[in-house]
């Protein structure tokens, strides 16, 4: 059976947003909209991501919580943002980014947490 931290978890709002950080020491999550295709393309990435580097991954559509757009200060999606104990560290909006790009984002941010990871 799949380890459910290795697959992005559906986060419904601010307040599971928070919860999940807050039950990681690090984790990425994804902010987007519906429809919006980059975000789409991203959901396989960040699977492989997670799976790889063993970060967990959080999704968030911001049309479900439209306060989250200027807690974070979104201008474009998607969005990722990385948190390390809670606190945001790192903020990346380039449209599709992919795997091995986004593995080492997270290991300029959060390097303990991919130490060994494959790139995907």
């Amino acid at each position: 059976m799949t380890d459910p931290r290795t697959r992005p978890q559906r986060l419904e709002d601010a307040d599971e947003l928070d919860a999940f950080v807050a039950n990681h020491d690090v984790a990425l999550v994804e902010l987007f909209t519906s429809g919006c295709p980059k975000c789409q393309a991203m959901e396989p990435v960040l699977g492989n991501v997670a799976r790889s580097t063993g970060v967990p991954v959080g999704l968030v559509n911001l049309g479900d919580d439209p306060r989250l757009v200027e807690r974070f200060e979104v201008q474009s999606v998607p969005a990722l943002v990385v948190f390390r104990d809670g606190e945001r560290v790192a903020h990346l909006a380039d449209g599709f980014v992919g795997g091995d790009e986004l593995t080492s984002f997270l290991a300029d941010h959060a390097p303990d947490a991919v130490d060994g990871a494959s790139t995907v």
